[in-house]
């Protein structure tokens, strides 16, 4: 990871910007995963979140998957104050990078919300090939025709939340296609319109969302946005 961006979840900006690190949306998350997982006939045996900040998602996952072995990397040191809690007991957590760390090959690494902030998201997925049986991706798609004539929406995900790549549906397909990734399966997630703790704009938002989407699906979120993507993914033989 570059020097610059590394710098902003090594120090303490990230997390006074972002002060609960995204817990409440976490059971969301890990709904929309278990979806797509039984949607496709994978039981996964063992979990690993790369960049799974507060580690709820996999706390979450639990429900789904009581078996299963769940562990966590973030690189982030100010994400350990919330790791001292009984329900992460019997989760691996481990600060520092994936890559230079992990020696171990799981069902599932989950990429939720992580290849927007990585300087490199090419060299990072080539990277990570030998660890996984699948990819679970999950994308915000910060790019639309509004957001673009706005440009404060994207510039704001960019200060506060640390996004540096931004993507429609078809340039996060390209991009796994790229790095030698078979899509599996994909899907909208419905954020703005189900996610939990929506700003008071996005839902009022939302009813205009509806009309673009009843429209055609791919072309309202490219026109209006509003839309996350999640995707499962495995490496091209």
């Amino acid at each position: 990871m570059n020097d610059i961006v590394k710098k902003r979840y090594l120090e303490e900006d990230y997390l006074l910007d972002n002060p609960e690190w995204d817990i409440k949306d976490s059971p969301w998350k890990a709904e929309k995963v278990h979806d797509i997982l039984k949607e496709n006939d994978i039981t996964p045996q063992s979990f690993c979140d790369v960049g799974c900040g507060a580690g709820r998602v996999l706390t979450s996952l639990r429900s789904f998957y009581p078996e299963a072995k769940y562990v966590g990397y973030d690189i982030a040191p100010d994400v350990q104050q919330f790791w001292n809690t009984s329900e992460l007991r019997e989760v691996e957590l481990n600060l520092g990078n994936f890559i230079e760390l992990n020696s171990q090959k799981y069902d599932v690494i989950l990429l939720l919300d992580v290849l927007e902030h990585v300087a490199d998201p090419h060299n990072f997925l080539t990277n990570i090939k030998p660890y996984c049986r699948y990819l679970v991706i999950h994308f915000p798609l910060d790019l639309s025709s509004i957001s673009v004539m706005r440009e404060a929406p994207l510039l704001e995900v960019r200060r506060k939340v640390g996004h540096i790549h931004f993507f429609t549906r078809g340039l996060a397909l390209e991009l796994l296609a790229e790095c030698g990734l078979e899509v599996v399966d994909w899907k909208y997630t419905g954020a703005s319109l189900s996610v939990p703790n929506r700003k008071f704009k996005t839902r009022l938002f939302g009813f205009f969302r509806r009309v673009f989407y009843l429209f055609n699906k791919d072309i309202g979120v490219r026109l209006v946005g509003g839309e996350t993507l999640i995707v499962l993914a495995k490496y091209s033989e």
